[in-house]
């Protein structure tokens, strides 16, 4: 279910909770409805009945994004996980005093919260539903039309010994609720004894001989519902058991509603934020899904997107693999959290002719690679990834046995130092120079490395030939279609492997290196792009090269090369961060 949301007011941060407070919250409910609490039963008194208890739906959704108004996402919550409510939780979910009392009773009943708000169909969710009692909290505003449910009111605020004289529950302590933190603290609630929250600086109502067994200001009337004021039976709801929503984890970009909270404790869900909507985006949200494992999962918030790209990643969380520099994404975008950045070596193992990377053996490589990246630590407060750029198919001046101009260097030869790299917390890019052949052909040739979680890609146009070009001779370039359809493989393979976001690095010091560059097919989720600005000489020269490259651009990454032979001069690193806006990849060739 994807409704719109009209956000009002102040959104408020729920608190993040950790894996392991949510798998505490779900395994460490002990439910059950005190003997204490009932009324004692007299020798003539017929046997006590079976506990009314909710029941979750089977067919709940792998991924259901939730959004709208208070009223709107209270019954989304319940139509998205209940089957059936024979009693539930009706208040006016703009009283913040009424929502609180209403989550405690949610709670220790096993029950979802409901609006009584003029213009929410309630009435059609409580007929879905087979509700045949409902606990009224506060006043409704209006009266409410429910043929055949019986309305047992109690007044908003009310303390633990109204509400178990209505309930037939025990309740916890007394918990004044500051301002802004309503959402967190409901979070939190636990049965079977859960806190009665109050609004801060609201005394407790009730809680005299006869409290609970009178309509509140303004009760409930009309229809052909009921309402339970009798004296002699103080109990009015019916007993009922609790229930739990195995399997099931709610993500939350901001705050859902709090009756929408309510209810997922109400059933044992464990409520988790996600800062920018994305279950991929930073570690401790990564390994929170990954520990609760769920089979589906409820999102309150836009960001989220649609259900089908929501399942796709929750998927990949699930699997707990991070990337180096934590989370799931190549570049992080949260509010509050670090991004971030790459520095890099280019070349190929075993030969100084083609950049420092191959001026060392694998270890040293490893080493060199840190020291380079470490300057810039204190340039940034991102987080800096060392990494590796390994040519992967060098651009050969004949024809070699197949024609393509393109040496392959095996995937046996490039293996030691990808591992090195991925066991040192290093990135690694794959760099192709595909001569005649075209890049999905050869990028192929290396889906065995590309399916390691920390190996992304490179595509070099200046070495992909026409049918009648050589090396050297001219410079090269590739047509739009080629690197969409390379995006899309390589996205592809990602997916299906469900494996962390990669990055794709297109060359260029160009513009006719890349035809038609504004049809790059941005979309894909899998991957992120950079384009890669491969200048050198002067500095004025690079820098109008990257004005160039940038001018008009797609939404993409940028990276910035320094070269230590043929710069004049080469920037050290805080120059290089002065560039704009700053390289989010800076390689040494």
């Amino acid at each position: 279910m994807h409704m719109g949301w009209d956000v009002r007011g102040t959104r408020r941060r729920s608190v993040v909770l950790g894996a392991a407070v949510a798998l505490a919250v779900l395994a460490g409910c002990s439910w059950g409805t005190p003997d204490a609490a009932r009324p004692a039963a007299t020798p003539s008194a017929t046997p006590t009945p079976e506990p009314l208890t909710a029941a979750v739906r089977t067919d709940v959704a792998p991924a259901t994004v939730v959004a709208g108004d208070a009223p709107a996402v209270a019954l989304a919550t319940s139509v998205a996980l209940l089957a059936a409510a024979p009693v539930v939780v009706l208040a006016p979910l703009d009283d913040v005093a009424a929502s609180l009392t209403a989550a405690s009773a949610a709670v220790a009943l096993g029950a979802p919260v409901l609006p009584t708000a003029a213009g929410a169909d309630v009435a059609t969710e409580l007929a879905r539903l087979g509700t045949t009692h409902a606990l009224v909290v506060g006043d409704p505003g209006t009266d409410l039309q429910l043929p055949g449910v019986t309305l047992v009111p109690v007044p908003a605020g009310a303390d633990g010994a109204v509400l178990a004289r209505a309930t037939g529950h025990r309740f916890g302590e007394p918990t004044p609720v500051a301002p802004g933190q309503e959402q967190a603290v409901v979070a939190t609630l636990v049965g079977p004894e859960p806190a009665v929250l109050l609004a801060a600086g609201a005394d407790a109502a009730g809680g005299g001989p006869d409290a609970g067994t009178s309509s509140p200001t303004a009760g409930p009337t009309g229809g052909d519902a009921t309402t339970s004021t009798s004296a002699e039976d103080p109990t009015a709801l019916p007993p009922t058991g609790p229930v739990v929503a195995t399997g099931v984890l709610a993500l939350t970009d901001g705050s859902p509603a709090l009756a929408a909270t309510a209810t997922l404790r109400a059933l044992g869900v464990g409520l988790l934020d996600v800062p920018g909507g994305d279950p991929r985006s930073t570690s401790t949200v990564v390994q929170a899904v990954a520990q609760a494992a769920p089979t589906a999962v409820l999102a309150y918030g836009e960001t989220f997107g649609t259900p089908e790209r929501l399942a796709s990643r929750v998927a990949t969380a699930r699997t707990g693999v991070e990337l180096p520099g934590g989370g799931q994404l190549v570049f992080p975008s949260v509010p509050e959290q670090p991004g971030k950045k790459y520095v890099a070596l280019y070349g190929t193992p075993g030969s100084s002719a083609l950049g420092v990377l191959g001026e060392q053996d694998v270890p040293s490589t490893i080493v060199r690679a840190e020291q380079h990246a470490a300057p810039y630590r204190d340039l940034t407060t991102d987080t800096v990834v060392p990494a590796v750029e390994i040519i992967a198919t060098i651009a050969s001046s004949g024809a070699e046995a197949d024609g393509s101009y393109s040496r392959k260097r095996p995937v046996e030869d490039l293996r030691p130092l990808v591992e090195a790299a991925g066991a040192a917390g290093q990135y690694v890019v794959l760099d192709l120079q595909p001569g005649r052949q075209d890049f999905v052909t050869q990028a192929q040739l290396y889906a065995e490395l590309l399916a390691l979680p920390h190996v992304g890609l490179a595509l070099d146009p200046e070495w992909r030939l026409a049918p009648d070009q050589v090396h050297l001779r001219q410079i090269g370039s590739v047509g739009i279609d080629e690197v969409n359809a390379t995006a899309a493989w390589l996205a592809q393979l990602t997916r299906e492997r469900g494996l962390p976001q990669k990055m794709l690095v297109l060359h260029q010091f160009s513009l006719r290196m890349i035809g038609e560059r504004e049809r790059l097919d941005t979309s894909h989720d899998e991957i992120a792009l950079l384009i890669h600005v491969d200048g050198q000489g002067s500095q004025p020269a690079k820098a109008g090269t990257w004005q160039a490259l940038r001018a008009g651009a797609p939404p993409v990454h940028w990276g910035w090369k320094n070269f230590y032979d043929e710069d004049v001069p080469m920037l050290d690193p805080a120059q290089t961060y002065q560039v704009q806006p700053v390289p989010d990849l800076v390689t040494y060739q």
